[in-house]
């Protein structure tokens, strides 16, 4: 397993809004050492909650074999996410072979960065070409408790630098922002990478899955934080590296280097979603708000060709309608709670 073998690259399959498909998050485990309030809270997930066994996880073989798939469909980019992807045993060994693909141009990890010291240079020699690197707070007491008490900030610290000298030269932390929790210390976040090739990209508080008792007056808006910040440090938009890139982003007018912006709630990109989404157990989701999953691992447990795959995968994105954060309010005024739960599938 993870020899390259030739595939007919195409063009990728669109949706009904003309949106091709080029980018896979896939979910290597759905457990998480942290209990992120706004992701995986404590008191709806304690410790005895009956995550993934063995068997009902994706192998790395059947992980590879659906990439090598959506790879032929015409995806180029491959994030690796959980739950917390690291918690993952020999994540290197899949990385390698996912780095072997034909037609993938990029392979990315998420991460809170506690493992991540151990297996860092592993996984650049393996074929890793990013690092995003969850930090809310450089508050010790905040960070912990946005962590629900698992972490601490100095590890996360400790993960940048151990990416570093593994030679990832630029890592993009993503900050999670709650108003009353976080956002007093955005400008520390902001000082603390100025300088540095790190980009530190700041994300609005989403009603992603069911759990995390999500409210709109949490919410701080992008603009918001863009007009905190320029007051004290001049910022210069820039236009995004590709259409379908989440993040808005804006240089330090000084040359302090860049920072983003991903504005999902306020300022909603949904026209320009690539993105499909792989679970821990083998479902296809189409959207990060999505109720359903497709089960490629029934498929692929029970004898379907590649060939049928590919069929399956690219009727199902055909079919494709998802714009939930441009229709949030209409679709929260509906009722409904039926929204898979992030750690399910990654941010």
């Amino acid at each position: 397993m993870g020899e390259s073998i030739p595939l007919v690259l195409q063009t990728p399959p669109v949706d009904r809004w003309q949106r091709g498909l080029t980018d896979l998050r896939i979910s290597v485990v759905d457990r998480c050492n942290f209990r992120c309030p706004y992701c995986l809270p404590e008191d709806q997930y304690p410790e005895h909650h009956p995550f993934l066994d063995k068997r009902e996880r994706l192998s790395f073989e059947e992980i590879e074999r659906l990439a090598r798939v959506f790879a032929g469909l015409g995806v180029r980019k491959i994030r690796l996410t959980g739950g917390e992807p690291l918690l993952r045993r020999e994540l290197p060994l899949l990385v390698r072979w996912l780095a072997r693909l034909p037609g993938i141009d990029d392979i990315a990890l998420t991460t809170n960065g506690t493992l991540l010291p151990r297996v860092a240079n592993d996984l650049r020699e393996a074929g890793l070409k990013r690092i995003t690197l969850s930090l809310d707070s450089l508050d010790p007491a905040i960070y912990r408790q946005l962590a629900g008490n698992r972490g601490e900030v100095g590890e996360a610290l400790a993960a940048i630098a151990a990416a570093e000298a593994a030679g990832f030269s630029a890592l993009k932390i993503n900050t999670v922002v709650l108003r009353g929790i976080n956002d007093a210390g955005v400008l520390d976040l902001v000082e603390h990478f100025r300088g540095t090739p790190h980009v530190v990209r700041f994300i609005e508080y989403m009603d992603v899955g069911t759990l995390n008792g999500w409210q709109r007056d949490r919410v701080v808006a992008s603009a918001e934080l863009v007009a905190r910040i320029d007051e004290r440090w001049p910022l210069q938009p820039l236009a995004r590296a590709a259409s379908h890139d989440v993040a808005e982003r804006y240089r330090f007018v000084d040359g302090g280097g860049e920072i983003g912006f991903i504005s999902s709630v306020t300022a909603p990109f949904c026209g320009d979603c690539t993105r499909a989404r792989l679970s821990a157990d083998g479902k296809l989701y189409t959207c990060l708000f999505a109720a359903d999953g497709y089960d490629l691992r029934a498929l692929l447990r029970g004898g379907a060709s590649d060939e049928e795959l590919a069929a399956a995968i690219t009727a199902r994105w055909q079919a494709r309608d998802d714009r939930y954060s441009e229709r949030r309010a209409e679709l929260r005024a509906r009722g409904g709670d039926g929204r898979v739960e992030m750690f399910a599938i990654g941010g």
